[in-house]
């Protein structure tokens, strides 16, 4: 079976592949608009029997976040852009924009990761590992690292055992993790593929303490070191945008 339903050990088959579908919208690899795999290529890719595809798409669509238009396809809608809380991109487009969410996750996520040092299983551990392995590949490949660095705050907040968290934060999504990177290299004229790759290896060795503390089920130091990580977030990017100013 796929790696990616056995580790996180959910109630069902179904149940577990509709998670991992719910993992690829939230973190912008199927767009709203987009359509699904066939059911073929989503069986071959998740070792799962057509009943367990079709029975996961069933869940999706009674959750809303997709439909089916018969003799077409299966096509995502989104994850709740209709309810009461919601951030998108196009709120993440000021400096006070991102600051704002910064200090929301600071509040959210220092307490998170207290809770998963003290109740995160080795599953837990396991998918954490494998978001900053993914990270640190796409960092020295100089590709956008931006899923998998959301991916290991979503396996943080699921490892809390408390489903709010995991809600809360699918609910911030993939656009909630700032690109002060972007900003502070267009400002400085520096292209330099090794200079970015640096950047994020800095940036995924803060993501190393947290995981460090939460493995050692540390929640003093797990806290700790998830506010200094969001922390240096808010700073990063009040530099990125003070550089932009003095450019122009």
């Amino acid at each position: 079976m796929n790696a990616s339903l056995t580790r996180s050990r959910p109630k069902s088959l179904a149940l577990g592949l509709v998670r991992a579908l719910e993992d690829r919208i939230r973190a912008g690899a199927l767009a709203n608009g987009d359509k699904l795999p066939t059911e073929a290529a989503i069986m071959a890719e998740f070792e799962v029997s057509r009943t367990v595809v079709r029975e996961a798409i069933s869940k999706m669509q009674a959750a809303g976040l997709v439909e089916t238009r018969h003799g077409i396809g299966t096509f995502v809608l989104g994850l709740g852009e209709g309810g009461p809380f919601r951030i998108g991109a196009d709120q993440m487009a000021t400096l006070h924009d991102v600051v704002a969410v910064l200090e929301l996750r600071i509040g959210i996520e220092t307490e998170a990761a207290a809770l998963a040092a003290q109740r995160r299983s080795d599953a837990n551990l396991d998918n954490m590992r494998a978001a900053l392995s993914a990270f640190a590949e796409a960092a020295l490949a100089g590709r956008d690292a931006v899923a998998s660095d959301f991916q290991f705050h979503l396996e943080i907040a699921r490892a809390t055992g408390n489903p709010h968290f995991e809600q809360l934060m699918a609910t911030l999504g993939a656009p909630s993790i700032p690109r002060a990177r972007l900003a502070s290299l267009a400002a400085a004229g520096d292209e330099d593929p090794l200079a970015q790759r640096d950047y994020l290896l800095r940036v995924n060795a803060e993501h190393e303490s947290i995981l460090d503390a939460i493995s050692a089920r540390d929640t003093e130091a797990a806290r700790a070191a998830m506010r200094t990580h969001l922390a240096n977030s808010r700073e990063r990017r009040r530099r990125a945008a003070l550089a932009l100013q003095e450019k122009r």
